[in-house]
């Protein structure tokens, strides 16, 4: 038996959300609904004029909220990550452990800055993000526990790090550890900007190929070069066993290497579709290390991600994620 179910590495981001409105992003010329990578300056200057703003601070980051999920629905998982010596670094450590989730830092921080996303979501309910990644920038395979790979069910690796060329260079390192041992390999595509300018790093982490692929709509059409998404189904299936794919409204296809099976979506309002994917990922590694069948462990993520964007912010309270399975069995 595996000591952890998934063991993930990801950028640690201090989230700082916000609502705001469309032509706030005008005015501060911030592209909408994507991930764009700025430096502190950058950030510095939005967040003076955030500040007249009400926000939340969580813990995030992309991968951290998927194995945040996993945990809080009784799963177990590791995050391997870089957080600085500062005021926000203590806070991330401090969150992370109340969420149950593993971690390499254990009290240790290095100097430098901790990373900070600033999300903005407008009242159609999209997130547009800003992210200064801060010392997560130097994640490498430093920080990468072999050992406790080895004793994982699954790797789950970040899109996000294909950024920085050691990050990547970790997300390589992790993944040869786990096809060497036995350990299931998956991997976010993270953001349709990642896709667009990173998709030589994407495909230098693919190697020849992963057990699992998560990505939404847009981002496998980007990937693949497709105009229909059962044209990029055809590719996608060249370079990954398994994948789920998020359609927004339309629900997911999730497909377990032998069959296809259509996911309905729940029938919400959407406030804040910040996290939809993480957690859509996080209840999707779950049920499936849990002996939930591929139908079961895609409704089970449809149905998390459906509560996560009828909400403000990208996590559900702690005590609401352990709920989610009984729903649907």
């Amino acid at each position: 038996m595996s000591k952890y179910d998934v063991y993930g590495l990801g950028n640690a981001l201090v989230d700082m959300e916000f609502e705001v409105e469309d032509g706030f992003l005008n005015l501060m010329e911030v592209d909408k609904g994507v991930m764009t990578l700025v430096d502190e300056d950058e950030q510095h200057r939005l967040m003076t004029h955030l500040d007249a703003f009400e926000g939340n601070k969580a813990s995030g980051g992309s991968a951290a909220n998927t194995l945040i999920a996993v945990s809080a629905m009784g799963g177990s998982s590791y995050y391997a990550c870089k957080v600085a010596d500062d005021d926000l670094g203590h806070f991330y450590l401090h969150d992370l452990k109340a969420a149950g989730v593993d971690t390499n830092i254990n009290g240790t921080h290095a100097n430098g800055i901790t990373g900070k996303c600033l999300v903005m979501v407008t009242p159609d309910a999209e997130r547009t993000m800003q992210t200064f990644l801060g010392i997560s920038s130097e994640l490498s395979v430093n920080e990468i526990n072999d050992e406790h790979i080895k004793q994982s069910e699954y790797l789950y690796m970040e899109g996000y790090l294909v950024t920085s060329p050691s990050a990547k260079e970790a997300n390589i390192h992790a993944r040869k550890i786990a096809e060497a041992n036995g350990v299931k390999t998956a991997l976010t595509f993270s953001d349709p900007a990642i896709v667009e300018y990173f998709h030589k790093e994407l495909t230098e982490t693919v190697g020849d190929g992963i057990d699992l692929l998560f990505c939404n709509e847009a981002e496998a059409l980007a990937y693949t070069s497709k105009d229909s998404i059962h044209e990029a189904i055809e590719v996608i299936h060249t370079f990954s066993k398994s994948f789920a794919i998020t359609r927004g409204a339309d629900g997911a296809l999730v497909y377990d290497g032998n069959e296809m099976h259509e996911i309905d979506a729940f029938n919400i309002k959407a406030v804040d579709t910040n996290g939809a994917g993480d957690m859509f990922a996080g209840a999707y590694l779950y049920a499936i290390t849990h002996g939930y069948s591929t139908a079961d462990a895609g409704k089970l993520a449809s149905l998390a991600s459906s509560r996560v964007v009828s909400q403000f912010g990208p996590r559900l309270a702690v005590e609401h994620y352990a709920k989610l399975p009984g729903e649907i069995r």
